[in-house]
């Protein structure tokens, strides 16, 4: 099924410890789930970030679930596909398919598929296309759907289609939810790179790469063995992440909402 990236399996090192490539480095962010303020904060500490380190060739990596449950979707779309371009000079920006995505691509073609949408957060994305909430509540899901569909930029659509499924850098593999451990890696199911939790989350099997996702939200970054699990519910938490991966070096950037609405920026080596 992931063809392209076949070979890419069955090459991590005996080593203990994960590495990226000489020369590389790559910061992966958690679920943002419509939380703009959080993301442009974290983005804006990332490319700090990037200006104060020696100069690498750098990946920035979107987890995926960008949309929903949040109050502004559509400015996340917005700031995630216009971040390549102002991207400090040598970064590459890339974007991985979340479950929320699926449900808001597929939402334009099945009322069906949109009802469940609007029970899972589409209802703020929705709005944040400029329905208002009257509106909202006065339209039935069909109308709801057409709405979307008028108000959602063709940009928007084709740019969350074109997310991918997996990313592997070094010994280090990227996906949104995780991985079913009991598929080869070559057979992994876009059902499962998307929705999984178990047994992915409880399995203690190494990987062929340690895996890092988000999907599955978790009051403290979750470090294992085989799995780095960074969703710390940007939306519920206020908390939104970004693994930093250099050499066998692993720090963490972290917007965080303060009690009284302030943004700060929090820096770590570990995830304790």
């Amino acid at each position: 099924m992931f063809d392209p990236i076949r070979k890419a399996f069955g090459k991590r090192k005996k080593s203990q410890r994960p590495e990226l490539p000489a020369g590389t480095r790559a910061y992966a962010i958690g679920d943002i789930h419509g939380r703009l303020d959080l993301f442009e904060a974290l983005t804006g500490a990332i490319e700090r970030d990037v200006e104060q380190n020696a100069p690498a060739e750098t990946t920035m990596i979107l987890l995926g679930d960008l949309i929903d449950r949040g109050p502004d979707s559509a400015g996340v779309i917005r700031h995630a596909r216009d971040w390549q371009p102002r991207c400090p000079k040598g970064c590459e920006v890339r974007y991985l398919m979340g479950n929320h995505e699926e449900m808001m691509i597929d939402a334009f073609k099945s009322v069906n598929i949109m009802r469940h949408f609007l029970k899972h957060g589409g209802r703020e994305t929705i709005l944040s296309y400029g329905v208002s909430e009257k509106q909202f509540n006065d339209a039935t899901t069909a109308e709801l759907q057409q709405m979307m569909k008028d108000l959602v930029p063709k940009a928007d659509k084709a740019f969350i289609k074109s997310f991918e499924e997996i990313i592997i850098l070094g010994d280090y593999l990227f996906v949104h939810a995780g991985i079913n451990p009991e598929v080869p890696m070559d057979e992994q199911r876009k059902r499962d790179t998307r929705w999984i939790r178990e047994p992915f989350l409880n399995s203690t099997r190494k990987h062929s790469h340690l895996v890092v996702h988000g999907h599955t939200i978790v009051e403290n970054i979750v470090e294992r063995p085989n799995r780095i699990g960074i969703d710390t519910g940007a939306y519920r938490y206020g908390i939104l992440t970004a693994l930093v991966l250099e050499g066998g070096e692993q720090r963490y950037i972290q917007a965080i909402e303060k009690k009284n609405g302030k943004i700060v920026i929090q820096k770590k080596d570990t995830a304790e």
